[in-house]
């Protein structure tokens, strides 16, 4: 059974889902992501596996590149799957376009990139914030243009520290 957990952000609202061994998502409270399907049964518990992602979010927001990956199972086909292992390796304080990655996954074209992109379940942890458009304009994201804006300066400017 899944178990849901509230985090405020400087950002808002978000909220995690998981169970006793992984998160399984973590959206921003926005009208428009639609990413996260709560289950009626689920539960308000404070897992071990949402204290550890309370702690990496804790990290982040405080400008720091968390050094530690809370345990994750990501649910997706093989292409969604191979797209959010190249989103996770793209470092804190970067970004990478959409055709980059298109290009990193060989014929695939970056319109579906970027519908793999919009289906990741597990923001900030699996930095869909930092891929933009090709003419470097902050594109899609689910949890508004603003938010992706804030998160890439603020990644910015905890790098110049």
């Amino acid at each position: 059974m899944l178990a849901i957990w509230h985090y405020d952000s400087p950002l808002g609202g978000m909220t995690m889902t998981g169970d006793e061994t992984a998160l399984t998502a973590l959206c921003f409270d926005h009208p428009a992501q639609v990413s996260v399907q709560y289950d009626i049964d689920c539960l308000s518990l404070k897992l071990p596996v949402f204290e550890e992602t309370v702690r990496w979010l804790d990290s982040y927001f405080r400008g720091q590149a968390p050094d530690f990956m809370p345990s994750l199972r990501l649910e997706g086909t093989p292409f969604r799957q191979s797209v959010w292992e190249i989103l996770r390796e793209i470092p804190y304080g970067t970004t990478k376009t959409y055709g980059q990655i298109a290009t990193q996954l060989g014929r695939m074209s970056a319109q579906a990139v970027g519908g793999a992109v919009g289906h990741n379940p597990i923001a900030l942890i699996i930095p869909c914030h930092r891929v933009i458009g090709a003419d470097g304009s902050l594109t899609g994201y689910a949890a508004g243009i603003e938010r992706k804006a804030w998160l890439l300066r603020h990644e910015q400017l905890a790098k110049r520290r």
